[in-house]
């Protein structure tokens, strides 16, 4: 029994779950794991986070300097490993109304949590069979309207700050797209020009969509992390997880995320009836939203993510050897043409179309896993 497995008995013994069955899932592209656990006719899902897997997350005062220097977790406002970010971010979002997981217990000093077990109804399995397609993402939608009410707060527990997707972030995560996907079309790194003329036009649209009035994102609001609870009423129905890198930013990113899934297609039908329904459901509450204002910001929150996506998946093949993510490409190419195809986007599809031949701004890699 090696020395963290050994640790991972130890938490649940002293939770009252010592006798239970402990069964691995699959993992991801995280550090996390997590585990099926049951005892006596209680079900229960622990995730291990180990707490030196990741670089540490910054304090909410750290300047860009200090955020650079503390490593990519830092300066993209990611949690790392802070499994006490996942805890708090769950009880405020249950304490809104939403569906998160219980917390059952905790050592986020050891990186160890128990808590309620959603089961297996992934959206994304769902709507891979026979399910309501508009219902859900309705439903889903809906949530997030109702997480819109009102404006993000500045701290979700009274020890932890609800961070703001800063520029400093949003940069970060834009420059995976010149580190990691360029050199996989072009067989070169980027050049300097081309990096420092990618950033600089990026810095303008960030500057573009900044606002005062924030709200809660989740930051991955898409279908591998919504749950289906038909016995739930409401937007209860809609069970949330994976929202530990939360973040106040725009109200236009969730949407984003939910819209231009990387995982599966979602036809600009229902992504065009999805918006128009985010926004009477945002006039049903009396929250005025500007839609002309709401979709230049969808279009550079898409450019954005879509960006930031083909260089984490370029990534996972080139520095962590799990080339399978190279497959869903094309689908983020074909979200992200879409996307410059906004007037507030013009100057950066120029850029794209001078630096990268039309395969790679299809997703097309030569020799690269399908």
């Amino acid at each position: 029994m090696s020395e963290r497995h050994a640790a991972m008995m130890d938490f649940l013994r002293q939770a009252g779950w010592g006798s239970a069955d402990v069964q691995a899932l699959p993992g991801d592209a995280s550090t996390r794991r997590y585990f099926r656990v049951a005892a006596g006719g209680r079900h229960a899902m622990l995730m291990d986070q180990p707490q030196h897997a990741e670089t540490p997350a910054a304090h909410p005062e750290a300047t860009p300097q200090e955020r650079h220097a503390l490593g990519y977790n830092a300066v993209a406002r990611l949690a790392g490993a802070d499994c006490a970010r996942f805890v708090a971010i769950s009880d405020f979002l249950r304490s809104r109304g939403l569906s998160t997981p219980e917390i059952y217990a905790a050592d986020c000093d050891a990186g160890f949590v128990l808590m309620e077990d959603f089961g297996d109804r992934l959206y994304a399995d769902i709507l891979g069979g026979d399910g309501n397609e508009v219902e859900l993402y309705k439903a889903a939608v809906e949530t997030l309207a109702r997480l819109h009410i009102n404006p993000a707060p500045a701290k979700i527990s009274p020890q932890i700050a609800l961070y703001p997707y800063d520029e400093t972030a949003m940069l970060a995560e834009i420059a995976l797209l010149t580190d990691w996907y360029l050199p996989l079309p072009l067989n070169r790194k980027a050049t300097r020009d081309e990096t420092s003329e990618h950033r600089e036009l990026w810095q303008k649209l960030l500057l573009s969509t900044k606002t005062a009035d924030t709200k809660f994102v989740h930051r991955d609001y898409h279908a591998q992390n919504l749950l289906w609870l038909p016995d739930r009423n409401g937007t209860a129905r809609v069970g949330l997880i994976d929202f530990q890198d939360a973040v106040a930013g725009s109200n236009a990113y969730d949407l984003v995320s939910l819209l231009e899934d990387a995982r599966r297609d979602v036809s600009r039908e229902l992504a065009e009836a999805m918006i128009g329904h985010y926004l009477a459901t945002m006039r049903d509450q009396a929250i005025a939203v500007n839609e002309e204002e709401l979709r230049a910001a969808f279009a550079i929150m898409a450019a954005q993510r879509n960006a930031k996506i083909a260089g984490i998946f370029s990534r996972l093949q080139l520095r962590d050897g799990k080339p399978r993510y190279i497959g869903y490409l094309p689908r983020v190419w074909s979200y992200l043409r879409h996307d410059l195809e906004h007037p507030a986007l013009g100057d950066l599809k120029m850029w794209y179309e001078k630096v990268l031949p039309p395969a790679a701004r299809h997703g097309r890699i030569e020799g690269a896993a399908a």
